[in-house]
C-alpha cells in the first residue's frame, strides 16, 4: 500500500496530517501500538521539520507486510553539517517558529530514535531527503 502527501511549508495547521493518517491506517492493518508509536513519532517530526524548514515537500510513505518505508522529499534551505543537526538542541529555526513552540532541535534525534534504519541527503540551496524504515518485527 502507498500512501502519498504534499506538504505546504510554514502552514503548521496541517502538520501532522500525514502522521495521523498513517496511524489510521496502520491501526486497521494490525500493526502493534509500541511500533505505530516509533513510525508515528519519526513520520511527525520529519513532517514538521518541512513545515518549519521548507517551502514545500512530499511524503510517501509504503506500507509492506513487514516493515514502513517512508521517504520526504523538501524543496527548502538543505543543512549544512548533518551531523551538528543530529546533536539533541542543535537548531536552524526561525525566531517565528520558536514562538510557536517548535524548533527545539530535537527533531532529528527523535527520528532517529524512533526509526529502524535513517538515512539523510541534503544539499544546500536545494533540499534535503529523509528515508526512514521501520520494521514490524526485528529483522
Amino acid at each position: 500500500m502507498k500512501l502519498n502527501f504534499q506538504v505546504d511549508g510554514g502552514n503548521f495547521a496541517k502538520a501532522g496530517v500525514a502522521s495521523s493518517e498513517v496511524k489510521k491506517v496502520l491501526k486497521k492493518l494490525g500493526v502493534p501500538p509500541m511500533i505505530i508509536r516509533r513510525i508515528v513519532v519519526a513520520l511527525y517530526e520529519a513532517e514538521v521539520n518541512i513545515v518549519a524548514h521548507a517551502q514545500q515537500g512530499f511524503i510517501s510513505v509504503d506500507v509492506h507486510h513487514d516493515k514502513v518505508e517512508i521517504e520526504l522529499r523538501d524543496k527548502g534551505p538543505g543543512i549544512g553539517d548533518i551531523s551538528q543537526a543530529m546533536q539533541e538542541g542543535f537548531s536552524t529555526a526561525s525566531e517565528e517558529v520558536r514562538a510557536m513552540g517548535f524548533g527545539a532541535g530535537m527533531g532529528l534525534p527523535n527520528i532517529k530514535k524512533n526509526a529502524d534504519e535513517l538515512n539523510i541527503e541534503s544539499k544546500v540551496g536545494e533540499g534535503t531527503t529523509v528515508h526512514i524504515t521501520n520494521y514490524f518485527a526485528k529483522p
